[in-house]
């Protein structure tokens, strides 16, 4: 998984984009985690709770994502996918209009905690 980090230019705001396969990663860094220490905290300890067998799975539900995390992986998924959406239609997907409907993508723990912790810098929210 490849990403950058960077800011907007016209904002400022903190900006996160991914390779291909990843790339719904980069909107959840910007709308669920953002700055907020708290939910860092929040992804942080479950990602110690998993690995120490204390929960199996751990669900944590945000207003447009949900992040899963396992003994085997961490995945994040748009809540419309989960909700079973109805895809777009062809005429919204013309050649005329790009949108992006990769809805999950999957990453080792190691790497999404290598990954929260190099935003949280980023993001001076260490």
């Amino acid at each position: 998984m490849e990403y950058e980090f960077l800011h907007d230019a016209i904002t400022g705001e903190a900006r996160a984009r991914f390779s291909l396969g990843h790339e719904v990663v980069g909107p959840w860094m910007e709308v669920e985690l953002g700055h907020d220490s708290s939910k860092l905290t929040q992804l942080l300890t479950a990602i110690d709770q998993v690995e120490k067998g204390q929960q199996s799975e751990i669900v944590i539900a945000g207003h447009e994502y949900n992040v899963a995390i396992s003994q085997t992986d961490v995945e994040i998924q748009t809540n419309a996918s989960l909700n079973g959406a109805e895809p777009l239609s062809e005429m919204l997907t013309s050649e005329h209009i790009h949108f992006d409907q990769n809805e999950s993508a999957a990453c080792g723990l190691d790497d999404f905690r290598t990954l929260l912790l190099s935003w949280a810098k980023f993001t001076n929210n260490l």
